[in-house]
């Protein structure tokens, strides 16, 4: 029972690792994935006066 727990706690470190070099190297190697929306969006406010 023991292997198996440090074999989910390995392989969770791993995700966690591969996430986080995903969220920083990520953006040089896929740009379309972490880029906004280019498009401008009006909408009209009305504020009340009192």
């Amino acid at each position: 029972m023991w292997r198996l727990t440090k074999v989910l706690i390995y392989l969770l470190l791993i995700a966690t690792l591969g996430f986080i070099a995903y969220a920083y190297i990520g953006p040089v190697f896929f740009p379309a994935d972490f880029a906004a929306p280019t498009q401008e969006v009006t909408s009209p406010v009305t504020l009340e006066t009192n």
